[in-house]
């Protein structure tokens, strides 16, 4: 009877001995697996994505102050920016960055009056700002204030490795109307997705 039990006290001992190892390499595990998925989405966020935070009324009515943006900042390395893209570029004059839309590439030549907006002698069909026009239109107004070429930027011929671009709100937008062209080493990336606030997350069109 005595020896039962002394068996038995081993195998319970062997037995509790082992669990803990057992848990701490699953432990171990899932740090690193934890680390290297921390390292993982950093590397992504930092070399393919940013972060944008809008600031100002230039965008409206399609983006406006305190909405959160992810950045394509990998997609202009495979190519170049296309007409009618969301992007955002750094102005060195102002210290910060800007968001804007491409309305003209390198080799176009550009003529905004009110708001008709040619490109290579055709108007663009603008439909994301449609709807603001007619209301401004409705009211006996133009929508846009700001025309090109002007004195300040004569040519409107866009040069090459550059990009022309203006905000979606015409008449309260600084953009290539008064910052010339923006050249291409500048651009950030495309705008591709808001994520904040919540009710407004959607993927940005085109």
């Amino acid at each position: 009877m005595q020896q039962d039990i002394q068996n038995d006290g081993v195998e319970l001992g062997e037995q509790d001995r082992k669990p803990p190892k057992k848990a701490k390499n699953e432990v171990v595990e899932w740090l690193k697996a934890i680390v290297i998925a921390l390292i993982l989405v950093a590397l992504i966020r930092w070399l393919l994505f940013k972060p944008f935070i809008v600031d100002g009324p230039s965008m409206q009515p399609n983006f406006h102050t305190g909405e959160r943006l992810i950045v394509n900042e990998i997609l202009y390395d495979i190519r170049a920016p296309h007409r009618g893209e969301v992007i955002v570029f750094h102005v060195p004059s102002e210290g910060k960055d800007f968001i804007k839309r491409v309305i003209a590439v390198a080799g176009d030549t550009v003529k905004v009056e009110g708001d008709t907006v040619l490109v290579n002698g055709k108007p663009v069909n603008e439909t994301y700002i449609q709807g603001a026009m007619d209301t401004s239109h409705k009211a006996g107004q133009l929508y846009n204030d700001k025309d090109f070429p002007n004195s300040a930027f004569p040519d409107g011929k866009v040069p090459e490795g550059h990009i022309f671009v203006m905000g979606d709100n015409r008449s309260d937008s600084t953009d290539s109307r008064m910052i010339g062209y923006v050249p291409l080493g500048d651009i950030v990336g495309r705008a591709d997705l808001i994520f904040w606030p919540v009710k407004d997350v959607h993927l940005i069109k085109h």
